[in-house]
């Protein structure tokens, strides 16, 4: 399998420890705030234990044509983590076989993985009831070897889920850097264009929105409106659904919390927020991650903490369903991000 050099992967271990050690620190060292594990133990639901598995998300690479000041992958130009065709392989001989009924491709943006499309067309006839490629917009617009991703997602009938920060362009690019607003634009309209998100057209476009700075998402379906409405009115755009998704408090995401001194106002602010009927539906429960070079683990934040899945099988070349579901799934901290309010989850609020 792939590997880091040595020099890359001690320093990627360090991060990850400093991060850790914020996340269980003094504030919940001292009982300041409680620690995840108490709060769902009130509830009978610790150790968390994982449902039937509907969503197989796996992770095809760090590289981005973009650098999001919220992204918990710490995704760049500069990432040169990719899946090989090799990893491809052993998640496509889990595909065919896993109950799960939703395949969910992220990055880094995707689309970069050399290998990409040929693991769209292998995947495509699996028989996943849904297909999804997340994608940043831009990358559509970045380079004309991908102007055709629209036409191409269409023909494999992709269900398209896309960050949009904002409809506005202040609040876009100060996200996600100047032009982002706009290369969105057009790649919506493309979109929109082979028929993604028009009524009838049986061609899913969904927006992912998170919030730009030390804050919580509003309600979900308040947000939808304002977005449909001022995306149609100013663009002609349509698309389908809006996933609000809460910041958890890792990676890129974490240092601006620390950067800008707000990271004890924004975990009190979860920690308030924690919100118990969404905890039986918190996305680790019925969801897989799988990372660029095959490991597991029990959703992709935990991967970005190196947090692999406890069970005795953790890589996809030894997939075993049966046992990687008779596991506890691994919490720690950053967890009430996906219990707060309506809670979050990659497919949006959970309660």
């Amino acid at each position: 399998m792939p590997t880091k050099s040595l020099k890359a992967r001690e320093k990627e271990l360090a991060a990850i420890e400093k991060q850790m050690e914020v996340l269980n620190g003094e504030l919940f060292q001292s009982g300041e705030l409680p620690f995840f594990k108490d709060k769902i133990a009130e509830l009978g639901c610790f150790p968390l234990k994982p449902k039937k598995l509907e969503i197989l998300q796996i992770n095809v690479g760090y590289m981005c044509n973009q650098v999001c000041a919220h992204c918990h992958v710490d995704a760049g130009p500069d990432r040169k983590e990719i899946m090989t065709r090799e990893t491809m392989e052993q998640c496509l001989e889990v595909i065919r076989h896993t109950g799960a009924h939703t395949l969910d491709l992220t990055g880094g943006a995707p689309e970069m993985n050399p290998n990409f499309r040929w693991f769209v067309e292998e995947a495509a006839q699996a028989g996943i009831q849904d297909f999804i490629v997340r994608s940043n917009l831009t990358i559509i617009r970045a380079n004309k070897k991908y102007h055709d991703l629209p036409e191409f997602f269409k023909k494999h009938k992709v269900h398209v889920v896309s960050s949009m920060p904002h409809y506005t362009r202040g609040k876009t690019d100060k996200q996600r850097g100047n032009g982002v607003f706009d290369a969105s634009i057009q790649a919506l309209k493309d979109l929109n264009a082979v028929g993604y998100g028009m009524a009838d057209s049986g061609l899913q476009l969904d927006l992912v929105y998170n919030p730009s700075g030390a804050y919580l998402p509003g309600d979900q379906m308040a947000l939808e409106n304002d977005f449909k409405k001022a995306l149609l009115e100013d663009f002609g755009i349509h698309f389908n659904s809006l996933f609000a998704i809460t910041n958890l408090p890792i990676s890129r995401f974490l240092d601006y919390l620390l950067a800008s001194d707000n990271y004890e106002d924004y975990m009190y602010a979860l920690v308030e927020a924690y919100n118990p009927a969404a905890v039986a539906n918190v996305m680790c429960t019925n969801t897989l991650s799988v990372s660029w070079d095959g490991w597991l683990y029990d959703c992709d934040f935990n991967q970005m903490l190196d947090m692999k899945v406890a069970s005795k099988v953790k890589h996809i070349k030894d997939y075993n369903e049966e046992i990687v579901n008779d596991r506890n799934i691994i919490i720690s901290q950053h967890c009430y991000g996906c219990t707060a309010g309506a809670g979050s989850s990659c497919q949006g609020t959970v309660a």
